[in-house]
C-alpha cells in the first residue's frame, strides 16, 4: 500500500499540509537520498523507510507506544481545564502526530505510576478494552491500618464487591507485612476509581495509589514525569 509523501509527513508531526508543502518547496525533505519537492509523490513502504528531513529519518513509521511515569497533579487529558495534562509532559512533535497519541486507560489526578501512551488505535482496544482482561498491578496506601487483611483479600478475591449495580471481578490482593496500611493489588478491569471504590467499599479510604505494571509493561526504575520507548506487544 502506497501514501502520499505530504500525507507522510504531515501524519509525522512535521506540521499542517501547508507547512509540510513549504517543508518540500524549501528542499529540505529527501527520498533515498534525492531531494523531493513535491508531496504528491507516492510512496511504498521500502521507500517510506528512506525519507529524511533535514538529513533525519522518520521517527515511528510503524506507531508510537511509549511507558510513561504519570505524577501526581496532572490529569489524563488532552484539555487543561482540570489540571495540566500529561500530554503536556511529552515531545510536542509527537503530539502533532495523526491518529493523535492517547493513552491506553486513564490514572485520577491523585494517582501516579504507569501510563501507556500510544497513537496506535488497535493498542489502545488490545490493552484497554475491559474485554481484555488485561492485568494491572497497583500499590495502594490506606489513611489507616488494616486489622484483618485476610478479611480483604478474601473479599476481592472472591469478586463479591458490587460497583455500579455490577460484581467486580475477582481481584489479586497482596498485604505488606511490614507495614499494615499498603496493599498490592491486580485487577483485570478497569472501572471509574476502581481501586478507591473497592477499598472504600470495606471501610477504608486510599491515600496513596501508584500503578506499576499494565499487561507485560512495567514502570520499572523510570523516575515521575519521564518516558522510554516500549516495544509493541506480540
Amino acid at each position: 500500500m502506497s501514501v502520499r509523501l505530504d500525507r507522510l509527513l504531515a501524519n509525522n508531526g512535521l506540521g499542517s499540509r501547508s507547512e509540510v508543502r513549504s517543508l518540500l518547496r524549501s528542499g529540505r525533505v529527501t527520498v533515498d537520498g534525492t531531494e523531493v519537492r513535491h508531496g504528491e509523490v507516492r510512496l511504498d513502504e521500502r521507500e517510506s523507510r528512506m525519507v529524511e528531513v533535514d538529513g533525519a529519518a522518520l521517527e515511528f513509521l510503524d506507531g508510537l507506544l511509549l511507558a510513561l511515569h504519570k505524577p501526581v497533579g496532572v490529569v489524563c487529558s488532552h484539555a487543561g481545564a482540570e489540571g495540566p495534562p500529561v500530554y503536556g509532559l511529552l515531545p510536542e512533535r509527537w503530539m502533532a502526530r495523526r491518529p493523535r497519541p492517547e493513552a491506553i486507560g486513564r490514572l485520577d489526578r491523585d494517582s501516579s505510576g504507569l501510563l501507556l501512551v500510544t497513537d496506535r488505535h488497535e493498542l489502545v482496544h488490545r490493552l484497554g478494552a475491559p474485554g481484555r482482561e488485561v492485568p494491572k498491578r497497583y500499590v495502594v496506601t490506606l489513611s489507616r491500618p488494616v486489622t484483618d487483611p485476610a478479611a480483604i483479600i478474601a473479599v476481592f478475591g472472591a469478586g463479591s464487591l458490587v460497583l455500579d449495580g455490577a460484581p467486580c471481578r475477582p481481584a489479586q490482593v497482596a498485604g505488606d507485612p511490614t507495614d499494615p496500611t499498603r496493599f498490592e493489588v491486580v485487577l483485570t478491569e478497569g472501572r471509574h476509581r476502581q481501586v478507591r471504590r473497592m477499598f472504600s467499599a470495606c471501610g477504608h479510604d486510599v491515600v496513596a495509589l501508584h500503578r506499576t505494571a499494565v499487561g507485560p509493561y512495567e514502570l520499572g526504575g523510570l523516575e515521575p514525569g519521564k518516558w522510554r520507548i516500549e516495544s509493541s506487544p506480540a
